[in-house]
């Protein structure tokens, strides 16, 4: 097996960004979901009510910044905030996180047809990986939902394409939102994994992950559509949810690249 793809979501719910390597760190890949968009009472908001978005890209800058983008002009450039001082959000087992700023609240609001904020995760240790989600003492993650990273596979979407009817166009991975893609394995062999080695770093398979009505948004049109759910229910279905990939958390840190070895046990 090999990795095949690697992507990071600079703000939660953004369109992702491919990368040829990436940095491991406690907490998942560097410049992964350190930022993310609540409502004015700090609710976390997702592209499961605001699919635009999935159109809008954020670019990590060197200094830890972003650089936000709708893909039609206007950029804003966001700093690092510091020095703000922390609000409540939603997100659990968070508590708090730092304010990014009017400008980059203006910015957001605009897009998205309601008053949102963004706001940063000054440090991803405070937050633990949920016991529910496969966490275990002393492990932590980002604004992610339930782990440090998520690894999908080639084999399994297509499988999962080939039991979709013939009118549906083979699914785009991107609907899935993975940090890693891997390829060379049996469809959904990943589901039996305790551990796997990407380019030498070791990573612990801590739950399967269960998949939300975001995966039938339309990464290109941002249309909403019945699969891959509709088929995942007749084939995938367990426990009253559907099934496709597997989170990780490193064991140890490094560096992991596209075209790296990926031995499982």
């Amino acid at each position: 097996m090999h990795v095949t793809q690697l992507r990071i979501y600079p703000v939660k719910s953004f369109a992702g960004l491919d990368v040829v390597s990436a940095e491991v760190l406690p907490w998942g890949l560097a410049g992964d979901r350190r930022w993310g968009v609540v409502d004015v009472n700090g609710v976390p908001v997702t592209a499961r009510e605001r699919n635009s978005m999935l159109g809008l890209t954020a670019e990590p800058l060197v200094d830890g910044g972003l650089l936000l983008s709708d893909g039609g002009g206007g950029p804003l450039r966001i700093d690092v905030p510091t020095d703000a001082s922390p609000i409540d959000v939603g997100h659990s087992r968070q508590g708090t996180a730092l304010a990014a700023g009017d400008e980059a609240d203006e910015w957001l609001s605009a897009r998205l047809g309601a008053p949102v904020r963004l706001v940063w995760q000054p440090d991803p240790r405070a937050r633990s990986v949920n016991p529910n989600h496969g966490g275990l003492p002393g492990e932590v993650l980002t604004l992610a939902d339930a782990g440090p990273l998520l690894l999908t596979s080639e084999a399994s979407l297509a499988r999962l394409d080939a039991w979709t009817d013939d009118a549906t166009p083979p699914l785009d991975m991107r609907r899935f939102r993975p940090n890693v893609v891997i390829d060379g394995d049996e469809p959904f062999a990943e589901e039996r994994w305790s551990h796997i080695d990407l380019g030498g770093l070791r990573f612990r398979v801590a739950s399967h992950c269960d998949r939300c009505v975001m995966t039938t948004i339309d990464p290109d049109t941002l249309a909403r559509g019945k699969e891959p759910i509709r088929t995942l229910a007749k084939h995938r279905r367990r426990d009253g949810k559907t099934w496709f990939g597997v989170r990780l958390v490193p064991t140890t840190q490094g560096t992991i690249g596209v075209g790296d070895v990926a031995l499982a046990s």
